[in-house]
């Protein structure tokens, strides 16, 4: 990688890192944003390509906080070049957002004994997008995409099926909820204790992201998670993040409070993120790929997979 590519990729981390630090530090979790929109309920959904496609990890967070920022109703983006490959223009004076796209290439260097080795490369690359609501002139069904609505009932049955499709042992009592990596299992308060269907739903999300990090599943390092305040800060987050990616996935509003126990961690995500600027794009990665995961135990996706 060159120097200006180096460079190039240190600012987009520390860009990005900088304006969720700035939420941060006012008190705000920027990737619950959305949450506070009117009406929010039956219209959770993560940001979506030109095509419908959901974006992942990182992505999400940042048009997320980027939507809510600006108003845009829409959760629908595309580049200045899909809108006028659809007979579509971005109105002049419009500003993008940011997304960044992270991948690999594979360069052969000299091993030192005449021979050649192939190495790895990681790359960052950001680009712009822009809000369907910054775009004049595209077809009508992108203005008037039907909106999911979902009964509360079958959307509790829904979830419930999700995670009993997980396999986790799910026990409930008690006044906590937390994953026992020693015994391999979330403890939930009852159902009952919760304030709303909701809270209870964003919650468990959160435990089962713990829950596929452990070794067998994910195998994230957890093994520190109660002897350094720094990783156990860095867990945190990745349980926090995806519980979000997770309850957009199925439907559900999360909590728009932190619960009591998590609210202590701000201050420890902000030291986490001002020291390590890449801190955030890796937490995003990890927690999309346990929402991943979590996803990949559905029969459904099995049905797809064998399909394919």
């Amino acid at each position: 990688m060159s120097r200006k590519q180096e460079g190039q990729r240190v600012d987009i981390y520390t860009r990005i890192t900088e304006r969720i630090v700035e939420d941060l530090a006012k008190g705000v979790r920027p990737w619950m944003k959305p949450w506070n929109a009117a009406n929010a309920d039956g219209r959770i959904t993560r940001p979506l390509r030109h095509n419908g496609q959901p974006y992942t990890g990182m992505n999400t967070l940042l048009l997320w906080s980027e939507g809510v920022a600006r108003g845009f109703s829409s959760p629908m983006w595309m580049t200045f070049k899909q809108a006028l490959e659809l007979g579509a223009a971005v109105r002049k004076g419009e500003s993008g957002a940011t997304v960044v796209f992270a991948s690999r290439f594979t360069k052969s260097e000299d091993d030192g004994r005449g021979g050649e080795v192939e190495r790895e490369v990681p790359f960052l690359k950001a680009y712009t997008v822009f809000n369907i609501g910054q775009i004049d002139g595209l077809p009508d069904h992108y203005h008037h995409r039907p909106v999911p609505f979902l009964d509360p009932v079958e959307r509790i049955e829904h979830a419930d099926r999700f995670f009993r499709n997980t396999g986790a042992v799910i026990r409930h009592g008690g006044g906590q909820a937390y994953f026992s990596p020693a015994g391999d299992l979330i403890q939930m308060p009852n159902f009952e204790m919760f304030r709303d269907a909701a809270s209870y739903y964003a919650t468990l999300s959160h435990e089962s992201v713990h829950w596929a990090g452990a070794p067998g599943r994910l195998n994230r390092d957890l093994s520190r998670y109660h002897k350094d305040r720094s990783e156990r800060a860095r867990e945190e987050l990745i349980a926090e993040l995806g519980s979000c990616f997770l309850c957009a996935d199925l439907g559900i509003v999360p909590e728009l409070e932190p619960r009591p126990d998590h609210a202590s961690y701000l201050q420890s995500w902000l030291k986490v993120l001002s020291d390590d600027r890449r801190a955030i794009f890796q937490a995003a990665a990890h927690a999309q790929r346990a929402v991943n995961y979590l996803h990949g135990l559905q029969p459904v996706a099995d049905e797809e997979r064998e399909a394919a």
